[in-house]
């Protein structure tokens, strides 16, 4: 994969990306699903398969920052439940990324993750969600488990976007704001570390978009403060509303580009 160095893009498209790697930093503190606006300015500045092997490590170190912050608030029989079908997602989506082009990819993307927000405002609306994480050991439960996690570890590894569809699902769970964060946090580091040898694989992440993530990673320890800051003063249900919409801004916008 041909990706672009440091010094083959402009002082604006830097600052683009800076941008981008701060916002990074403030959805894996704060709005988790704010990210999708990250991966559109990746894909606007660079070529659109490169950009998701520039931005793992990104958001990597973001990981890393949010569980720090939240790793007393992970729910662990959760992640337990959805690492077998995430793992068949990202299968699933490394073969499709063998073939598939940048269109194909992110029609689909788009077309799921707006799915799913809509199944998330419609479910909201026809039943209050006060369900403890530990209700989903019903057959019910297992099921939307497997079903989510295969789509989240799918579009993860397509496009880095499987933020907004696991945001759906442990909103659906009933998470409250901290344990939602602390259970997405230790998610996405093991999810996103367990993707780099696929993307080494697939010629997505080389020594030239090493060098460019080594010049982005500082700006995501600030975006991190201020989310930290920022989540505090957002009361439950803004939380959920901003997650929501995060993700329907996501997909429109994976869609029409």
């Amino acid at each position: 994969m041909n990706t672009m160095t440091l010094w083959h893009i402009s002082l604006w498209e830097f600052a683009a990306l800076a941008a981008a790697a701060l916002l990074v930093g403030f959805s894996k503190t704060a709005v988790s699903g704010a990210n999708t606006v990250s991966l559109a300015i990746f894909a606007a500045v660079l070529p659109a398969r490169a950009s998701t092997g520039v931005l793992l490590p990104i958001l990597i170190v973001g990981d890393v920052l949010a569980v720090l912050t939240y790793r007393r608030h992970a729910h662990w029989p959760t992640l337990w439940k959805l690492f077998p079908a995430v793992a068949a997602g990202v299968i699933v989506g490394t073969v499709f990324l063998m073939w598939a082009d940048d269109q194909v990819v992110r029609t689909s993307i788009g077309a799921i993750l707006l799915l799913m927000a809509g199944v998330t405002i419609w479910r909201r609306r026809k039943v209050e969600a006060e369900e403890e994480p530990d209700s989903l050991a019903t057959r019910t439960g297992r099921v939307k488990a497997r079903s989510y996690g295969v789509l989240g570890g799918f579009t993860t590894m397509v496009a880095n976007a499987g933020g907004p569809v696991m945001s759906m699902y442990l909103l659906s769970a009933g998470f409250r704001k901290l344990g939602f964060l602390g259970t997405s946090a230790f998610f996405f580091l093991i999810v996103n570390v367990s993707k780099v040898p696929f993307s080494v694989g697939l010629g997505l992440i080389d020594g030239n978009s090493l060098l460019l993530d080594a010049a982005l990673a500082a700006f995501v320890v600030p975006g991190a403060f201020i989310g930290k800051w920022a989540v505090n003063r957002i009361n439950q249900r803004l939380f959920e509303q901003l997650v929501i919409a995060a993700t329907v801004v996501g997909g429109a916008q994976l869609l029409l580009r």
